[in-house]
C-alpha cells in the first residue's frame, strides 16, 4: 500500500471512530432524532439473539430495523407513551478496543466493544456488547449501513433493553 492510501485508510478509520463515538453520545443524551440521521435510509440495526449468527434476516433478533422500523422506534422512544419513553433509563456509554476489518468501496467496518451502564430507579445495570459498525463514505459524510450489537448475555432472559440503539 503506498503512502497515500495509507494516510487515507488512517484518516478514515480515525473518522469513523469519532463516528461511532459521536453516535454514543447521541444516544446518552437520547437525541433519537439526531441518531436517524446518522443512518443511511438502506441501513439495519440489529441485536441478534444468536452471538454467531450472520443471517439475521432468517434467525430470531431483538432488534432487526431497517429504516421505516428504526423511525417506529425512535417514536415510540419519544412519544411518552411507552414505558420505555416516560421511564427511561439514564445511560453511559464507553466504546473502546476499535478495529478496523474491512475496507472497501466506501465501506469501512469497525469492530469495537461497549459497555452501557444504565441508571433506573435507583438501579445501575450493566451491559456489555461486541458491535460491529458498518459506516458508509459514499456521500462523502459517514453515514451507518448497519450495525450489529451481539450482547455478551445475549441467551439469557434480559429486560428493558430497548434503549440499547
Amino acid at each position: 500500500m503506498d503512502d497515500r492510501n495509507a494516510l487515507f485508510s488512517q484518516q478514515t478509520f480515525a473518522r469513523s471512530i469519532e463516528f461511532i463515538w459521536r453516535e454514543a453520545e447521541l444516544l446518552d443524551r437520547r437525541d433519537y432524532r439526531a441518531w436517524l440521521d446518522l443512518w443511511d435510509t438502506t441501513g439495519f440495526y440489529v441485536v441478534p439473539i444468536d452471538a454467531q449468527t450472520t443471517d439475521y434476516a432468517a434467525t430470531l433478533n431483538y432488534a432487526y430495523d431497517d429504516h421505516d422500523m428504526r423511525e417506529k422506534r425512535v417514536q415510540r422512544m419519544t412519544s411518552g407513551y411507552s414505558a420505555s419513553a416516560s421511564d427511561a433509563a439514564r445511560t453511559v456509554r464507553t466504546v473502546s478496543r476499535f478495529t478496523p476489518t474491512s475496507e472497501a468501496a466506501d465501506i469501512v467496518e469497525v469492530k469495537s466493544a461497549q459497555v452501557i451502564v444504565a441508571h433506573k430507579r435507583g438501579v445501575s445495570t450493566i451491559f456489555a456488547a461486541d458491535l460491529t459498525h458498518k459506516i458508509s463514505f459514499a456521500t462523502g459524510e459517514p453515514r451507518l449501513a448497519e450495525k450489529v450489537i451481539r450482547l455478551i448475555d445475549s441467551t439469557d432472559a434480559l429486560s428493558a433493553i430497548g434503549f440499547l440503539l
